[in-house]
């Protein structure tokens, strides 16, 4: 499962207002980042990636990964001349990662952070 495209922050209380039938009770998001139509959202208790589909936008997919399910991942910095950070997420029993590009407004290490805290569990 590989989605491509540029990240930036949004705020997680309004991420957790828009997307609270999502969430079970008590979850809270800790983080969230918007693509052009996709959502990413790194909950206490999983990441959840809202994949929009189709033309409108209207059909929407859920993925829902438990963060017990990621086996390792990675980030690459933004350097001089490619402005875009990257994370890999690779999950167990899948040999692609997931991958997300994130814009250099967007703090790669605080992503790394989130993702430690809770894969660390």
């Amino acid at each position: 499962m590989a989605l491509f495209g540029n990240a930036h922050s949004i705020d997680p209380a309004q991420a957790q207002q828009e997307y609270a039938r999502l969430l079970g009770q008590g979850e809270q998001v800790h983080a969230a980042y918007l693509l052009i139509r996709d959502t990413i959202l790194f909950t206490d208790r999983r990441l959840i990636l809202v994949d929009k589909q189709g033309i409108t936008g209207k059909k929407t997919e859920y993925h829902s990964i438990p963060y017990r399910s990621i086996t390792h991942f990675a980030v690459e910095t933004a350097g001089h001349f490619d402005l875009d950070a990257e994370l890999k997420i690779w999950l167990s029993g899948s040999q692609t990662p997931v991958q997300k590009t994130f814009t250099k407004g967007v703090d790669i290490y605080e992503v790394q952070a989130i993702l430690t805290q809770f894969v660390a569990r």
